[in-house]
């Protein structure tokens, strides 16, 4: 078999800075129907890694492509996937992904939204967030939506047909908070997200933030060995300022690669960019002072371990001296 090809990152345009990508998998995004996926099925276009090209190798539908992929049209209409957002949410532009489709993309593509319960059963339930635009071969695709919303569902209008490697629809949560408990503040699906950090050659930053415990070393934050004095941290901003009750510092599956010790700071920020708050941090209150860490193993600590800060928006875990995080959770009450 051929080398397997892994498609380029790109770098994200300013607008789609200090967001999380609402179609992923991780926030429990699904692909729900589609007009016809015959040559590689509709979900594969959520998700998270980037597309790969394997050059030899063929199911029983064809060519095996990393993405989702319609038969040939022979009538006048065009093809179609609705998506469920695994969290409501404000969006502010999508990425249409084309990586490895060179003579069988489509030459245009359209983006419809609703924030109906159920997906709307014919077109008129749905509002145009982005009107038909160009696309290219083997290139993503960057536009920012004409409706912020927020949204539920969307669907992905292909003009005729051919095949999208991943659709990146990139935003905020809109939280629907359970009652006045304890919830977990951190959460992507909470309206969490990662503000800032100094290193991730490792895995998926965003990872740190989901349901569940890792599924593999690839599955949350590691950073790079670390040759120089000092330590790694990443910043998270909380879905809701909350007076923290609860942490939890997840090794699932580090080893020889878990941070011996972490920390953290906090802070209770108001009006802020992301730029401000990660100078800002260096300075933030202790939270909770150096514990000792394991590997493969989650890491509770409760009140007795955590300074009374009051309400904080902003944590800054610190690890020493660096490795991987496979999952970080906030526990606490909204502020």
């Amino acid at each position: 078999m051929g080398e397997i090809i892994a498609a380029a990152a790109a770098e994200l345009p300013a607008w789609a800075e200090g967001t999380v990508n609402l179609a992923s998998p991780r926030l429990g995004s699904e692909a729900v129907a589609c007009s016809d996926d015959s040559f590689a099925a509709m979900g594969r276009m959520l998700g998270d890694a980037a597309p790969v090209f394997k050059p030899d190798v063929y199911d029983d539908f064809g060519k095996w492509m990393d993405g989702w992929e319609t038969k040939r049209r022979r009538d006048t209409g065009h093809d179609w996937c609705v998506v469920k957002l695994g969290a409501r949410g404000i969006i502010r532009g999508v990425d249409i992904d084309t990586s490895h489709f060179t003579g069988n993309y489509p030459p245009a593509a359209s983006l419809w939204a609703s924030d109906a319960e159920t997906a709307p059963e014919d077109d008129a339930g749905w509002t145009e967030i982005l009107s038909s635009t160009p696309l290219g071969p083997s290139a993503h695709h960057f536009a920012e939506v004409a409706e912020a919303g927020p949204w539920r569902w969307l669907r992905l209008n292909i003009f005729p047909d051919g095949g999208i490697a991943r659709l990146r629809v990139y935003g905020n949560v809109v939280a629907d908070w359970p009652g006045n408990g304890t919830v977990e503040l951190s959460a992507l699906n909470n309206g969490g997200r990662i503000v800032a950090y100094n290193d991730a050659h490792f895995g998926n930053v965003q990872a740190i933030l989901t349901e569940g415990r890792g599924v593999d070393m690839g599955d949350g934050w590691e950073t790079r060995r670390r040759r120089a004095p000092g330590n790694d941290w990443i910043i998270v901003e909380l879905g809701a300022a909350g007076v923290v009750e609860k942490i939890e510092v997840d090794t699932a599956h580090f080893r020889g690669n878990y941070p011996d010790r972490c920390s953290l700071q906090a802070i209770l920020a108001g009006a802020h960019d992301d730029a401000a708050i990660t100078v800002q941090s260096v300075n933030w209150s202790l939270l909770m002072g150096e514990k000792k860490l394991q590997a493969d193993t989650v890491h509770t600590f409760e009140a007795a371990d955590l300074a009374d800060l009051g309400p904080v928006s902003h944590v800054k875990l610190n690890i020493f001296p660096d490795g991987g995080i496979s999952r970080l959770r906030i526990f606490g009450k909204k502020a």
